[in-house]
């Protein structure tokens, strides 16, 4: 079975990747970070890196589907009412430019139900491929990710999505502290400021792979592929 040509070591470290026990994870790729009139726009940061993932995402999502892995996606998002949005994230958002559950062209910021808080038409899940909603950055906080990775016995998680420096690196760490084996794809990632991106991915590499490992999304797929 195949390792992915990663740095800094090829990834999983000591054993085979095999179908059942790796998964790829989507990283909030909703309307609202990823098009024009929802929550990155109203904060005034270009949209345009998210956008560029999106092709590049679906070419590994099919490599993942072929190789027999699972396919898990996120969604950031609070209760219509605001019940689940605590003081502190309410009042930096507001400080950002567009506060949380305020009106937008795609509905209310960042609310469940609403058209910007769904994933863009081209990355959405197949029937049967769970979908995490989660409150908070980290995918595994306030949500049963880790019981639904447990229980098919997945440890080796590929990771994309949007921001590389907030949700994607806040769920990869906490995968780290779980015991689970991350690895972020560099071109299927985007953060609003390029150099947090570039930032998040040399941590990742730090201290001997402190949190996981780095490839691209060619490598990742010529591994998937054999």
């Amino acid at each position: 079975m195949p390792s992915v040509a990663a740095r800094p070591y090829d990834w999983p470290h000591g054993r085979d990747l095999v179908p059942a026990t790796t998964a790829l994870i989507v990283i909030d790729m909703q309307r609202d970070f990823c098009e024009p009139g929802g929550y990155v726009d109203a904060m005034g940061y270009d949209v345009g890196p998210a956008q560029a993932l999106i092709p590049r995402i679906a070419a590994l999502r099919e490599a993942v589907r072929g190789f027999g892995g699972l396919v898990v996606y996120t969604r950031e998002g609070h209760r219509p009412d605001l019940s689940d949005l605590t003081p502190q994230k309410r009042f930096r958002s507001r400080a950002a430019g567009a506060e949380i559950g305020s009106q937008g062209p795609l509905g209310r910021l960042l609310i469940r139900g609403e058209p910007g808080w769904d994933i863009v038409p081209a990355l959405a899940p197949a029937p049967g491929e769970p979908v995490i909603d989660k409150p908070g950055f980290s995918a595994f906080y306030a949500t049963d990710l880790d019981r639904i990775l447990v229980a098919r016995g997945t440890r080796h998680l590929v990771i994309c999505g949007v921001t590389t420096d907030i949700c994607v690196h806040s769920t990869l760490r906490e995968a780290v502290d779980r015991g689970y084996e991350p690895l972020l794809v560099t071109d299927g990632c985007a953060a609003t400021v390029e150099a947090n991106h570039h930032a998040a991915i040399d941590t990742i590499c730090t201290e001997g792979g402190i949190f996981g490992a780095v490839a691209e999304s060619a490598a990742v797929i010529a591994a998937l592929r054999g």
